[in-house]
């Protein structure tokens, strides 16, 4: 099964379980995300001493688009409306999430990236 017909089959609930089961996975991986961006911010900030967290930025992004990816292939493939069970409701839900995730991504990489810089010095 190549790449892209395993996320069809997820957002579309797969072979198992039944129609929210695209929609927890992407709720899953926003909410890793998540987790994943706000560690690495924090390791930035040295209240985290462990880890690296520029590769900590990276994961958060990779699985925060992989979570917006799989709730809009999700949303795409959702029949009926919210309530009938479909996981329509959680994959509006991880959208935010997975977005949330490449944004705490996007500043951890960019304050990684500020405080690589030596300071800049005015000579005159």
């Amino acid at each position: 099964m190549s790449a892209s017909a395993a996320l069809m089959a997820a957002a579309e609930g797969g072979v198992i379980g039944d129609g929210r089961t695209g929609a927890n996975l992407a709720l899953g991986a926003g909410a890793l995300g998540l987790a994943i961006g706000w560690l690495a911010v924090a390791r930035v900030g040295r209240r985290i001493s462990a880890g690296n967290a520029r590769a900590g930025g990276s994961a958060a992004i990779a699985v925060g688009t992989v979570g917006v990816v799989l709730a809009v292939l999700h949303l795409a493939t959702a029949s009926g409306g919210p309530g009938t069970g479909n996981g329509l409701v959680g994959a509006i839900v991880a959208v935010p999430l997975g977005l949330g995730a490449v944004l705490l991504g996007r500043r951890a990489l960019t304050r990684c990236h500020r405080a690589g810089r030596p300071a800049d010095r005015v000579t005159g």
